[in-house]
């Protein structure tokens, strides 16, 4: 052991939430390190000095965590305790349960180190060579004492719908701490239960990837982009436990559009063709749509313009011809058609095809509720003002950036800020030029953006 200045406070407390004796601990200690095969001598006097600073050697600190974790009933992992490396540092851990612990806490506690964390162009491909059955072997003989049933997994996927839908409403600034929480204090115990069948097992780690990916999708909202990679990272994970074939392969989709949003194309095409060659056959023909026109983007921002086009039209063909409902993974991203619409415009934008674009936007906007999807149809009238104005009629922009901002006030959003900061850019040329309601449209964004 090598000492430290400081007590370990972090240590300190969850032992004493635990309520157990440093002799009881170090037997527990003892106990885990036996089942994995290794003899310790740890005593009292070993946790005591711990709690004083010291480093536990080997892996007594993953010990340690899981003994603690077993008396307190919830994951607890070394990073909590101060005894492992941060979840900051890492993606794609070989424990995903307690990364979704640490990374629930890390937005839990504001931590500024975490949410300003950049994206990282050289994790996206990750998910390429991930070993999913190894972490699965590791998961199943990790499993508590206490059982959990479909009810339970229901009950999840029943919150995670009522905060996606305050998310679309409201933006992702808001309740981003209260999911965070309840993805770490209450989901991931759950799937450390005992489960009566592997189908709701499945279903446990589905609910659970979905959760996950609205963290990720709430920070990818809010310009926290490090932090939204390693939320959509982490749900792959999850989803690997449900269904590596179409989960997996939806994942997949999440963090190539994450990538494409940000122009960083580094691995779009591969992951985007990995997620569409390990589902094709294994979903619904509206799913592998929604993948094909993932495809297609990747495509489209590569320039491959030939290929983005073919997946496209094969997109639309799986989208008519698909008559089952989607999984509810798929189903979060709202209706199938507008989806498909709307990414189509994205790629008709990047091929400079703005009329062809514009078609689809429009299209986009009639499969999506007002109301109900307040934010994104915002930010599709915004695309769709975008596609009339490179096609020079300004006063038709205008009005139709008048039409976006109405549905951006109150909403909690940075893609929101960025598209304010375009209209501004954008009004300063057209006041310029006198194009009538410009000035007054200016005024507003720049209101809208103060606030």
């Amino acid at each position: 052991m090598t000492g430290h200045k400081e007590p370990n406070w972090q240590l300190a407390a969850v032992i004493e939430e635990a309520g157990c004796t440093y002799e009881a601990l170090a037997k527990a200690v003892r106990g885990v390190a036996a089942e994995a095969g290794e003899t310790l001598h740890t005593s009292r006097s070993a946790v005591l000095s711990w709690v004083r600073g010291g480093t536990p050697s080997g892996r007594t600190a993953t010990y340690l965590a899981e003994a603690l974790t077993r008396v307190v009933k919830r994951k607890v992992t070394t990073t909590e305790i101060g005894l492992g490396f941060p979840a900051i540092g890492e993606a794609m851990t070989p424990d995903p349960l307690a990364t979704a612990a640490d990374l629930g806490r890390l937005v839990m506690f504001h931590r500024r180190d975490f949410l300003a964390l950049a994206f990282a162009t050289a994790t996206v491909g990750l998910p390429l060579t991930y070993d999913h059955q190894a972490v699965t072997a590791a998961l199943r003989t990790a499993t508590g004492g206490r059982r959990a049933g479909a009810q339970e997994v229901s009950t999840v996927r029943q919150l995670t719908e009522m905060f996606r839908t305050a998310d679309e409403r409201l933006g992702g600034g808001h309740g981003l701490s209260t999911v965070s929480s309840y993805l770490a204090d209450a989901v991931v115990p759950m799937l450390q239960a005992m489960f009566p069948s592997d189908e709701v097992r499945r279903s446990a780690y589905g609910a659970a990837a979905e959760l996950a990916t609205l963290v990720g999708w709430k920070c990818h909202d809010l310009g926290r982009e490090g932090a939204a990679q390693r939320f959509y990272l982490l749900a792959y994970q999850l989803a690997c436990e449900c269904d590596p074939a179409g989960h997996g392969a939806w994942m997949m989709r999440a963090l190539t559009h994450q990538s494409l949003d940000l122009n960083q194309t580094t691995h779009c095409v591969e992951l985007a063709e990995a997620g569409l060659s390990r589902a094709r056959g294994k979903v619904d023909r509206k799913t592998e749509a929604l993948l094909l026109v993932t495809a297609a983007r990747a495509y489209g921002a590569r320039g491959q313009t030939k290929d983005a086009a073919g997946a496209l039209l094969a997109a639309e063909d799986a989208m008519l011809t698909g008559d089952d409902g989607v999984p509810s993974y798929a189903a979060a991203s709202g209706p199938v058609a507008a989806t498909v619409a709307s990414h189509t415009g994205k790629t008709l934008t990047e091929m400079n095809d703005h009329r062809a674009a514009e078609r689809h936007y429009r299209a986009a906007l009639e499969g999506r509720v007002p109301g109900t999807y307040q934010r994104v149809r915002g930010l599709t009238i915004a695309n769709l003002a975008k596609s009339v104005a490179a096609q020079h009629r300004h006063e038709e922009a205008v009005i139709l950036w008048n039409q976006c901002l109405d549905l951006m006030d109150g909403v909690a959003s940075d893609r929101n800020k960025k598209e304010l900061k375009t209209v501004r850019s954008a009004m300063a040329v057209y006041s310029r030029r006198g194009i009538p309601g410009a000035s007054e449209l200016a005024q507003r964004a720049a209101y809208l953006a103060s606030l």
